[in-house]
């Protein structure tokens, strides 16, 4: 006989918090102080119903990972209490235009806040400080203008590349987040022959560093993007900011005081595994322990894009992380290479492949794509991109990624931070502005 699913939920408290996973009971008590989402958060959904995972980054497969087992045997019959904020949710989940009515990237993302929880959008969506970069790097893309040639024959266009030596359609890479699934259950759904490659964060513990990288590389992953720009996490206040509005306050401010603080949102909290002390003379080491391409991830001026090359690097990205670090850091677009940030179009990727990149990585929207409508939204995400490339390919003048040359953009402004550049409707719409802090509800002055 199993436990029933009222019996577990009666451990909700910090003294005795239970979940169940996969039909299997475990014990998180111990958990609660570390868990990046918060203990109360936590508590309040175990509370409504058991069978409730953590966070929706951590799925069965991950909590398993790193909890104890405590009831092998399934766990039976679990009473389900949807609260009216849920039932909201998944009625505009149900309301969401089809697919088809999806034109572009900008789409998804419109969606996505509206059926995304909360506290995730707030996650996803938030960036550094003032979000000065995070909306740079988009407006960055519209200093560019083209210069197309006419009277080719553009029958047919090719806009496949290779990236690191493996092909790929599209000159575009997806860039991953926290993970919905585990590593290996994400290599295993790949299709024989995708290509895959490892991001890292460097653990401050260099044997679990080694442990993933090895890891990495015994799987099949053909190259490792060393993440070079978060010594600590950006100070992400829309994420900040909801966390105080999801619990009360006077418990984040005590989340701050265990070994990892949780009281400035998730970001801060991942914060405290990552090592401060990577340094260049860390690529030997990395290079002793691994066969992978070493690509270092976030360089954002030419010395360190030239100390990568005389280190004898596979490449660099040039990247700001999505304005979600250092805000005010110029946008990737201005250095070319493999770049990331702020892509919306195909047209986007075409300046950056103008300019001298070998690729270009799309994060945010390939996220939205998926949490608005799955993994069809993803392959929807890919044919819009597929589309917008043939088109633009031709418009240009351009049978091939080699014939989209530097003569075919005009870059003057590129560097003219204060430019006036034509306001883009469908990415404003999406921005949602930072709030300040304000007067409870009710006790503000008229």
């Amino acid at each position: 006989m199993g436990l029933s699913g009222k019996e577990v939920s009666t451990h909700n408290t910090r003294e005795s918090c239970w979940i169940i996973v996969h039909g299997n009971a475990y014990d998180v008590t111990e958990f609660l102080s570390d868990h990046p989402g918060g203990a109360k958060i936590i508590l309040k959904v175990l509370a409504l119903t058991p069978s409730r995972t953590l966070h929706p980054d951590s799925p069965g497969n991950l909590v398993k990972s790193i909890l104890v087992r405590l009831i092998p045997i399934p766990v039976e019959k679990v009473e389900v209490v949807v609260t009216d904020e849920e039932k909201a949710r998944r009625e505009r989940v149900e309301n969401r235009p089809a697919l088809d009515e999806i034109l572009n990237l900008h789409d998804f993302e419109a969606i996505a806040r509206e059926v995304l929880p909360d506290k995730a959008w707030a996650y996803y969506s938030s960036a550094a400080d003032d979000e000065i970069t995070n909306r740079e790097n988009h407006s960055a893309f519209h200093r560019i203008w083209f210069r197309p040639r006419v009277l080719r024959d553009v029958t047919n266009v090719d806009f496949s590349t290779t990236i690191l030596g493996q092909k790929s359609s599209m000159p575009i890479y997806i860039i991953p987040t926290l993970a919905s699934c585990g590593f290996d259950e994400l290599v295993d759904a790949a299709k024989p022959n995708q290509a895959q490659f490892y991001q890292l964060y460097v653990n401050k513990d260099r044997e679990i560093t080694k442990r993933i990288v090895q890891h990495a590389e015994k799987r099949g992953m053909k190259g490792l993007f060393i993440t070079v720009d978060a010594p600590q996490l950006g100070r992400r206040e829309k994420d900040m900011r909801m966390k105080f509005e999801a619990e009360d306050p006077n418990e984040v401010s005590k989340a701050g005081t265990g070994s990892v603080d949780r009281s400035q949102g998730a970001a801060k909290a991942i914060t405290s595994f990552i090592d401060p002390g990577l340094n260049w003379g860390d690529i030997a080491w990395f290079k002793s322990i691994t066969k992978m391409p070493l690509i270092p991830k976030g360089v954002q001026c030419w010395e360190d894009a030239l100390e990568a090359y005389d280190q004898g690097l596979a490449g660099v990205v040039l990247s700001n992380h999505g304005g979600r670090q250092l805000d005010f850091s110029r946008s990737g677009i201005e250095f070319a290479l493999f770049v990331d940030g702020g892509v919306r179009r195909a047209t986007d990727v075409l300046k950056a492949v103008a300019l001298g990149a070998s690729a270009v990585g799309i994060g945010r929207p390939f996220i939205y794509a998926y949490s608005a409508y799955g993994p069809e939204g993803v392959d929807k995400a890919l044919q819009i991109l597929k589309d917008e490339f043939e088109m633009n390919m031709r418009l240009l003048g351009a049978r091939s990624l080699k014939e989209v040359v530097p003569e075919m953009v005009d870059i003057s402004n590129i560097g003219m931070h204060v430019s006036m550049v034509p306001s883009d409707r469908l990415y404003d719409e999406n921005y949602v502005s930072m709030k300040r802090a304000a007067i409870k509800a009710g006790l503000a002055k008229l």
